[in-house]
């Protein structure tokens, strides 16, 4: 019969990892009663930390083994009841409160080195017969997950698998409404719709399309969840500007603004474009991290017909 980690495979990691460390955590219980040692596994990393450095703030032995400064009160207020440690002590200049060893706690550390060198001893032996180095895995891991997060990962892959049902489209007249209706969304939630919106989002065909333009939907399961324009400028520094992009709130999360904007980027290298500007809001973050995700950098300020746009950004195109 197959246990539930044959069953579950690696999206159990978080609970394996946790029975792992419950069963090293009774393991410990068990060596310190085998060395007369009155401690609690969780106590060790401040314990040690005094062993090494003679008094410390409970801000620095949190920082240090990595745990919150309510974790670390918690267990010198444990330690203290237990006598090793002797707490609110002023520091040498008298300007700091720290934590020290009481005498018993001093008496105590000498008693645990000599632990320390058996299970040191296990631990290597362990380590020699296993096929994988764990302690080396866990550090290679930890740093990993420095880089991205466990969650930062799933998201991503949340992303991709979603966007693997969505299809960017060419613009079609019986998309009008919902790019119009996207726009509309997003702008009145953050802004007022002004003139220059309703002259592009009202005629499309006329504004954009006949100008040389272009318009992409994004279809999520065939209903239209996103949009961006691709809109021809008659100007000496820039070739397209990238507009009108929106997104669907029901529909964010599945890379949709990611999508849309590369086949901006894709039609105006087609189109013979070598630079594509956006104007845009500082308070869209998410918006603004599209971008520079894309590759535009910011610019100085240009005139503009919107109000709400505080900030142009360009895209230099190597085609």
């Amino acid at each position: 019969m197959k246990s539930f980690f044959d069953k579950t495979g690696k999206m159990a990691l978080g609970s394996r990892l946790r029975m792992l460390t419950a069963r090293f955590t009774d393991d410990a219980t068990e060596i310190y009663k085998l060395y007369d040692l009155p401690l609690s596994p969780k106590w060790f990393p401040v314990l040690f930390i005094l062993i090494e450095d003679t008094e410390k703030t409970i801000t620095e032995i949190a920082e240090e083994i990595g745990h919150s400064q309510p974790s670390v009160t918690k267990i010198i207020k444990e330690m203290a009841a237990a006598g090793l440690v002797a707490s609110n002590l002023k520091s040498a200049d008298k300007r700091t409160n720290v934590v020290k060893l009481s005498e018993k706690g001093q008496q105590l550390s000498e008693k645990l080195k000599v632990q320390l060198v058996d299970v040191e001893a296990a631990v290597e032996t362990l380590t020699s017969e296993a096929r994988h180095n764990l302690w080396e895995a866990i550090a290679e891991w930890e740093f990993l997950l420095d880089h991205k997060s466990l969650l930062r990962r799933v998201n991503e892959e949340k992303k991709l698998r979603e966007s693997k049902d969505v299809r960017i489209v060419e613009y079609e007249a019986k998309y009008q409404s919902a790019f119009k209706a996207l726009n509309e969304e997003w702008i009145s939630t953050y802004f007022t719709m002004e003139a220059a919106d309703y002259k592009a989002l009202d005629n499309p065909k006329t504004y954009i399309l006949d100008r040389g333009g272009k318009i992409f939907v994004a279809l999520y399961k065939d209903e239209p969840v996103g949009v961006c324009a691709l809109i021809k400028m008659d100007d000496p520094d820039y070739d397209f500007e990238m507009a009108k992009m929106a997104v669907s709130p029901k529909a964010q999360g599945k890379n949709i603004g990611w999508l849309l904007g590369n086949a901006i980027v894709k039609a105006t290298k087609e189109l013979g474009g070598k630079k594509l500007y956006l104007e845009s809001n500082t308070l869209l973050k998410p918006a603004i991290s599209l971008y520079h995700k894309l590759g535009f950098k910011k610019v100085v300020s240009r005139a503009t017909p919107y109000a709400r746009a505080n900030i142009q950004m360009e895209l230099v195109l190597d085609n």
